[in-house]
């Protein structure tokens, strides 16, 4: 593995493609607008990147509408689909390092979790998708002797993916990888914050084989980019992971011009509920720091809400403040860092606002804090932990995406499942507890996508991923993310 000198040395070398690609051609915005994409570490331009706006969002769209209906894509027979993004799995792992610099130098997140999390897992997700394409069948209907009713499932035609900062190329790929293995064209707008792995995955998919006009990548503003896509009358489905707030537009967007499929993967508010019939402690505080303070606490379903029982309250609030030092913020280039800088200056100082905030309400500060500076950048905060929050408060009812955790007592199980449900979002939870019937219980009444039981924010590719309540709709990853990207057609045949 790479010394904090070697990724240093790459980071002084790496370069940064600054358009729109589109058609397989590099585009620059016609307005001649761009946008600033800073590493948030150290407040460096990395460069300016073309804003694209209706114009460009319009020509991406008909490119891919074009390459959808020359059925170069969408007509080839499954296993040479299957083969293209295999191959696109294989480049991904080839150009790991490139791909983990750049999501490190873009969001700030650690190079080495880039490295050894985002990439391969990137990867893995397409590799997933393209081994499936020759195990899906369709189905033919129980009809009557006379006639043959088959049911197959076909691809939209045009995807839209606006896909968020916290995690550029993961989310790009649980989005992309489903809807091009169906046979889709995608036009995908990355997040401003973070364009340049979701530019070099574009190029990578044309190396792998994938027809120019399939896979459209278009850098942008959420409100010009992101709008448009929303409004076009020609985009058959959009998948969007962000904010509630984001999501909502988008729905309204789709009922504005052509009731376009949407599909939202939005905020969180995850509960972790720790019953004092636990028996490892220490497992579940270690587990609960790394539910909160991975990725800086910039993740969707981050355990952001602990609620653990009153009589290992004191006990266990202790071990966590331990291992909460763990994760203090460094360089993300530096392979001892756990943390690395919140994604700019606007998202750090809506953490620290939210700090603010919890003590005015009369929170109990347990640790933490502080915003860092590190090497010019001030984008740096100290893992933090409150107890004695009430479920009233903000701290517990909104989401911080930081590394702020909110700790509340409960005295029974009854009370912990319905402070866990008290939210108006429903994306994940996690419980801790070794009464087996409890577990199922408890797992059973969380109005949650997800359930990780002596773990946290457990996921795979083969398990669905997704919520209630207002963290949207519809599931990334496992099978039934085609359910998203495809459309049932029944055809009738009248024997005679």
């Amino acid at each position: 593995m790479f010394e904090l000198e070697d990724w240093q040395q790459k980071a002084s070398r790496q370069g940064f493609i600054d358009k729109a690609l589109i058609a397989g051609r590099q585009v620059a915005a016609q307005s001649g607008a761009t946008f600033a994409a800073i590493d948030p570490a150290t407040n460096r331009l990395l460069a300016n990147v073309a804003a694209c706006g209706e114009a460009e969002v319009d020509q991406a769209v008909s490119a891919a509408r074009r390459s959808f209906e020359s059925g170069a894509w969408s007509r080839c027979a499954p296993r040479e689909r299957q083969q293209k993004l295999l191959r696109l799995a294989e480049l991904i792992l080839a150009h790991r390092d490139e791909l983990a610099l750049l999501d490190s130098l873009n969001m700030g997140k650690p190079v080495t979790d880039a490295w050894n999390i985002d990439v391969p897992g990137a990867a893995g997700v397409f590799r997933w998708y393209a081994e499936s394409l020759d195990k899906l069948y369709d189905q033919v209907a129980p009809t009557a002797p006379d006639a043959l009713a088959t049911i197959t499932r076909e691809p939209l035609g045009v995807v839209a993916a606006v896909v968020p900062w916290n995690f550029p190329l993961d989310m790009a790929a649980w989005k992309l990888a489903p809807a091009l293995a169906a046979g889709n064209s995608v036009v995908l707008k990355p997040a401003e914050q973070s364009p340049f792995s979701a530019l070099r995955l574009a190029e990578l998919a044309l190396e792998a084989g994938i027809p120019e006009g399939v896979l459209n990548v278009v850098p942008g503003l959420g409100e010009q980019a992101g709008k448009a896509l929303g409004l076009h009358p020609d985009v058959d489905c959009l998948a969007f992971t962000g904010s509630t707030e984001v999501g909502k537009f988008f729905m309204a967007y789709s009922a504005q011009s052509n009731l376009k499929q949407v599909w939202l993967e939005c905020g969180g508010k995850s509960a972790n509920l720790v019953f004092a019939d636990c028996r490892d402690l220490d497992l579940a505080a270690e587990k609960a720091a790394f539910g909160i303070f991975f990725n800086q606490g910039e993740v969707c379903s981050a355990n952001s809400r602990l609620l653990v029982e009153r009589s290992i309250h004191d006990e266990f609030v202790e071990r966590l403040v331990a291992k909460s030092r763990d994760w203090l913020p460094g360089d993300p280039l530096d392979p001892a860092s756990r943390a690395g800088a919140i994604v700019d200056e606007r998202q750090t100082a809506r953490i620290m606002e939210f700090i603010r905030g919890a003590e005015q309400d009369g929170a109990r500060l347990a640790c933490g804090g502080r915003q860092l500076s590190f090497n010019g950048s001030s984008n740096f905060v100290e893992p933090t932990i409150f107890t004695g929050v009430r479920a009233d408060q903000r701290l517990a009812r909104e989401e911080v995406f930081g590394p702020v955790l909110a700790v509340s007592v409960f005295d029974s199980e009854e009370e912990a499942v319905r402070l866990a449900n008290d939210s108006v979002y429903g994306l994940a939870a996690s419980l801790w507890s070794d009464d087996l019937n409890r577990a199922h219980r408890v797992a059973r009444r969380l109005n949650v996508g997800t359930v990780s039981v002596n773990t946290v924010d457990a996921l795979d590719p083969c398990t669905p991923f997704g919520g209630a309540k207002q963290s949207g709709f519809g599931r990334d990853l496992s099978l039934h993310a085609f359910d998203k990207y495809t459309q049932l057609k029944t055809t009738w045949f009248q024997l005679r």
